[in-house]
C-alpha cells in the first residue's frame, strides 16, 4: 500500500491549486457577501476538466480516481471550501449521469454539464426526511407517458441558481425501493424555490428550498431504473463524503499556513509567537492532526477505487475524523490569531462558519457513527 503522490498526482493539485488562488481566493470575501458564484467562474473550471473530474473519459469527462479528486477538492479549498464544496456537487451529478443515465440523457445534460454551460444540483433531503433519507414523501406519480412530480426539497445548494437538478422521489412503495432519481430542468412549469437562505457559512453558495408543484417531466429524464434511485444515490454518497472531508482539510491546510506567517511576524512581549515553546507545541499538534487525517482520507479513497468491500465504511470513517479535524484546527488557527482572527479581514473565522456544516452534510457524523458500528458488529 503506497499513499506516496505520483508526480501526475501532484501535477493535478498544483493545477487545481493555483487556479483556486487566481480566480477563486481573491474574490471569495466578495461572493460570500453577494450570496452567489459568478456564473462566469465555471468555464474558466470546465477548460482544465473540473465540470467531469469522475466522468469516464468516453463520456467526455477526465476520468480521474477517487483519490485524485480529493487532491483536486483540497487545494481548491485552500482558496474557497464553499466554492469547492458546490463543484462536489455538480461532479457527483455529472458522475451519476455517467454512471446511469440513458444515451439520450446524456446528449442532453452531461456534455453540456461536463463544459459547465448547464450547472447541476442535487436535491435529496426534505424538511422532515434529512438522516432518514428513505422517508422523502416527494411523490412522481404517472402522468401522460411521464411524471407528474410534487413535494418540497429543503437545503439545495444552487436551489434557483442551477440549470437542473437530480431529484430523487417516491415512485412506489414507502422505504428506499420506491424511490426514483428523475432531472427536473430549471424553468420546468411548476418548479418554484423558495427564499434565499441566511446560513453561518457556505454563503457565497445561494441555498434555497425547492418546490415542486405536479411538475410535468418526461419519462426520458428518468434517470437507469425506477426504484433504483435510493441506491444511486447512496453510491453517489462515499465519494462525496470523501471530497467534503478533502474540503476541510483543504481549508484546514489553509488556516494554519497563514497562522505559521502571523506567528512569524506578530510579537508579544518583544517576543515572535513562533518562538514562545507552548505555542510552538499548539502548532505541533496541529501538524500531527493536520496529517493523520490526510492519510486516513487517502487510505478510504485508494479502498473505494480498489473497490474494497470496506471501502463504504472507511469512507464514513473519514468523513467523520476529518472533518471534526478541520473544525478543530481552524478554530486553533483562531485562537493563535488571537483579535485578530475574529475579525473578516484574516479569513480564519470564514473559514470556521464554511467548515461546521460538514459535519452535517453528506450524512451527519452521528450517521458516520452508525454506519462504523454496524460494520464492526457486522463482522
Amino acid at each position: 500500500m503506497d499513499f506516496a503522490v505520483s508526480e501526475e498526482q501532484s501535477a493535478i493539485f498544483d493545477m487545481a491549486r493555483a487556479f483556486g488562488q487566481d480566480h477563486i481566493a481573491p474574490h471569495a470575501r466578495a461572493w460570500e457577501a453577494a450570496g452567489t458564484i459568478p456564473r462566469a467562474l465555471w468555464p474558466k473550471a470546465a477548460e482544465l476538466g473540473f465540470g467531469g473530474l469522475y466522468v469516464s473519459e468516453a463520456s467526455g469527462g477526465v476520468g480521474l480516481s477517487r483519490l485524485d479528486a480529493t487532491l483536486v477538492f483540497e487545494a481548491l479549498s485552500m482558496a474557497c471550501p464553499s466554492v469547492a464544496s458546490f463543484l462536489s456537487i455538480h461532479n457527483m451529478c455529472a458522475s451519476m449521469l455517467d454512471r446511469y443515465g440513458s444515451d439520450d440523457l446524456k446528449d442532453r445534460y452531461l456534455a453540456p454539464a461536463i463544459a459547465m454551460e448547464t450547472v447541476l444540483s442535487y436535491a435529496l433531503t426534505e424538511p422532515g426526511s434529512g438522516s432518514d433519507a428513505a422517508a422523502l414523501k416527494t411523490r412522481a406519480a404517472p402522468a401522460d407517458g411521464g411524471y407528474s412530480v410534487s413535494g418540497t426539497k429543503a437545503f439545495i445548494s444552487g436551489g434557483g441558481y442551477s440549470d437542473a437538478y437530480v431529484v430523487m422521489c417516491r415512485t412506489g412503495e414507502d422505504g428506499p425501493r420506491g424511490i426514483s432519481a428523475l432531472v427536473i430542468e430549471d424553468g420546468t412549469e411548476g418548479l418554484s424555490f423558495g427564499a434565499l437562505e441566511d446560513k453561518m457559512g457556505w454563503r457565497s453558495q445561494p441555498t434555497r428550498a425547492v418546490q415542486m408543484d405536479e411538475c410535468r417531466v418526461p419519462a426520458c429524464n428518468l434517470l437507469g431504473q425506477e426504484g433504483r434511485g435510493f441506491a444511486y444515490a447512496m453510491a453517489g454518497l462515499d465519494g462525496g463524503r470523501l471530497n467534503i472531508a478533502a474540503c476541510s482539510l483543504g481549508a484546514a491546510q489553509a488556516a494554519l499556513d497563514s497562522t505559521l506567517i502571523y506567528m512569524r511576524d506578530r510579537k508579544a512581549f518583544g517576543t515572535r509567537l513562533s518562538e514562545f515553546q507552548a505555542l510552538q507545541f499548539r502548532l505541533a499538534d496541529i501538524e500531527i492532526e493536520l496529517q493523520a487525517a490526510r492519510i486516513f482520507l487517502r487510505q478510504a479513497a485508494w479502498m473505494l477505487d480498489e473497490g474494497d468491500p470496506r471501502a463504504g465504511a472507511h469512507c464514513a470513517m473519514a468523513k467523520k475524523f476529518v472533518t471534526e479535524a478541520g473544525s478543530r484546527i481552524v478554530d486553533q488557527c483562531l485562537q493563535l490569531h488571537g483579535g485578530y482572527g475574529y475579525l473578516a479581514d484574516y479569513g480564519i473565522e470564514k473559514l470556521v462558519r464554511d467548515l461546521r456544516v460538514h459535519q452535517i452534510l453528506e450524512g451527519t457524523n452521528e450517521i458516520m457513527r452508525l454506519i462504523t458500528a454496524r460494520s464492526l458488529l457486522n463482522r
